[in-house]
């Protein structure tokens, strides 16, 4: 079948970039197995790949598919007695082909009646976010690979509620998808992009909603004072890593007050290869070498950078002349021991405040919304499950949100958005780190000050990569090998409480419950010390993921108790 589809390809494709790429495969029947044999799968993370021609890839013939699709899902939730506008709110990241991905989008979703609302450039995910809402549109497409290396350009959906979709939108998205023919089921357009545009059902929005969406993320401040405060002397490098954060961040940073804001040249403007950072992912340290170089020039206090989307950020801190890069985990604990903070001594927490973390991210913020008496909600990976948490306030009257995190960089404090928001990240950590500046503290004594007060714990996340065309398979045989051969310790101690959240069942002292989780392929392990080893495969990537979380009575004390964690041997069970 999949030579059958090769054929087709190179009867039907016109776009001689692909059609060069297909003649480019013609030796090499693994090459052609690989790109025509499956599709790329679409689930709750929508979709993501390299960009080349074939079915298991991105480029304008899948992303006019999966838009043909997820129109027909949009026609069939909207219109009369739905409360929903069929309408749809498009953005795109610096990538290549992003711009030429929304567009296709655009021309597919006028064919089928829905009113387009598109940026009119590059912006940020977290405002895709927020535009679907304050267009009131139905749902909203973001073509961005977040932070994936330059291969790749990804497809997220969101629904009214700014979110991305849930998994059985997304399940029933894709049902859609697949009964759509990739040549001749897909509608476009007559007369394309600019025809639709010129017709009025492609509206081209940008500086109103700019606007709008910087005044609700400048409102998430705990205290505009500070920053104007240490203006004189709080001095701050940002990088976008050649991404949508460029104009966003530091225009939202000096409306905050910061006067002494400075951003690397060769990672300022938007660019596709990401020239400086093969992998642009805060999360790794060398992404941070040239805004160190700045850093010490400059003499700042702190380097933050926001990937090509701008929904996660990192964090690096200049103590003396030594840098010290901290984790998402780091990060997301310091901001919600500071919001919260910040709030009790100013507007007070509200009784029924909650913050909300993934079920990966570390337990010491269970300690630290202990300390303060406010309800911790655990939800699965996603930060979509953050945002429905926001709903679920929001409809039932009770509940006050805080701030929400994952260990994966990403971040939200308000309802403006439902997805994490690094712009609004970057205008806290600065607000932070003004806070701790005006006591002569660095983040990184504030860190220590934390941990001495609510416990020291170390996190790692280790990948086993599944490459190959037999990846999906081989992560689902790991996975089905650990529930057949269970362990009952790890690192020599003993596990006294698993959490299989595919069956949806938590096993202790002999006893069975439910997790109260949507079902996700997601085995969870407590030791009798307290520890916690997470294992689930990754939504976007092939690789197996696995979560280390200990805790410890000290620095070195947590920090031995990872290391021996971090020597099990996982890939055992991946045989």
């Amino acid at each position: 079948m999949y030579l059958t589809e090769y054929k087709r390809w190179n009867d039907r494709v016109t776009d001689s970039e692909l059609l060069a790429d297909l003649k480019n495969i013609a030796g090499s029947p693994e090459l052609i197995e690989y790109y025509f044999k499956s599709r790329l799968e679409f689930g709750t993370a929508g979709l993501r790949g390299i960009m080349h021609a074939g079915i298991n890839a991105m480029n304008i013939y899948t992303v006019r598919q999966a838009t043909q699709g997820f129109s027909e899902y949009i026609l069939a939730m909207t219109g009369e007695g739905s409360g929903l506008d069929r309408s749809c709110a498009i953005a795109c990241d610096c990538r290549i082909n992003s711009d030429r991905f929304s567009k296709e989008c655009a021309s597919v979703l006028a064919a089928n009646g829905i009113t387009v609302y598109i940026f009119e450039s590059l912006r940020p995910t977290p405002e895709l976010s927020f535009a679907i809402r304050h267009h009131g549109c139905a749902a909203g497409i973001n073509i961005t690979a977040s932070h994936n290396p330059k291969q790749y350009n990804g497809y997220k959906a969101y629904w009214a509620d700014g979110a991305q979709l849930a998994p059985d939108q997304a399940a029933e998205v894709s049902r859609y998808m697949s009964a759509v023919d990739i040549f001749d089921g897909v509608k476009t357009y007559e007369g394309g992009f600019e025809a639709g545009v010129k017709d009025g059902i492609i509206k081209v929005i940008g500086a109103e909603t700019d606007e709008a969406y910087i005044e609700a993320v400048l409102a998430q401040r705990c205290d505009p004072s500070l920053i104007p405060a240490v203006a004189d002397s709080l001095k701050v490098v940002y990088t976008p890593l050649h991404g949508t954060g460029c104009r966003i961040a530091p225009e939202v940073l000096r409306r905050a007050g910061l006067t002494k804001l400075f951003i690397p040249e060769c990672q300022a403007s938007p660019d596709g290869g990401f020239p400086t950072a093969a992998k642009p992912n805060p999360e790794f340290a060398q992404v941070f070498e040239p805004a160190k170089e700045l850093a010490l020039e400059v003499g700042a206090d702190l380097i933050i950078a926001t990937d090509p989307d701008a929904d996660r950020a990192g964090l690096t801190i200049r103590d003396g002349g030594e840098f010290v890069t901290l984790n998402g985990n780091q990060i997301g604990s310091l901001l919600l021991d500071y919001i919260l903070g910040c709030m009790k001594e100013t507007s007070g927490i509200p009784a029924d405040a909650f913050a909300v973390k993934t079920i990966v991210s570390t337990n010491l913020a269970n300690r630290i919304c202990e300390s303060y008496g406010i309800e911790i909600r655990e939800v699965l990976t996603g930060f979509r499950y953050i945002g429905e948490q926001i709903k679920i306030a929001e409809e039932s009257g009770h509940g006050s949100f805080i701030f929400g995190f994952e260990e994966s960089y990403g971040y939200l404090r308000g309802t403006h958005a439902r997805d994490k928001d690094a712009i609004v990240a970057t205008l806290l950590i600065t607000e932070m780190a003004a806070f701790y500046h005006r006591k002569g503290m660095l983040l990184t004594d504030a860190l220590t000050d934390l941990c001495n007060r609510c416990g020291w714990y170390r996190e790692l996340t280790k990948n086993i990569d599944m490459d190959g065309l037999d990846g999906t398979e081989r992560m689902k045989r790991m996975m089905a090998s650990l529930r057949r051969n269970a362990p009952d310790a790890l690192a020599g101690e003993k596990i006294v409480e698993t959490r299989d959240y595919l069956e949806g069942i938590v096993r202790k002292s002999g006893t069975e419950s439910g997790t109260g989780l949507t079902r996700s392929d997601v085995l969870y392990y407590t030791t009798e010390a307290g520890n916690t080893v997470i294992i689930r495969p990754s939504g976007t990537e092939p690789k197996v993921k696995v979560y280390l979380m200990v805790r410890g009575s000290s620095r070195e004390d947590a920090a031995e108790t990872l290391d021996r964690f971090d020597k099990i041997d996982f890939t055992v069970f991946a045989k």
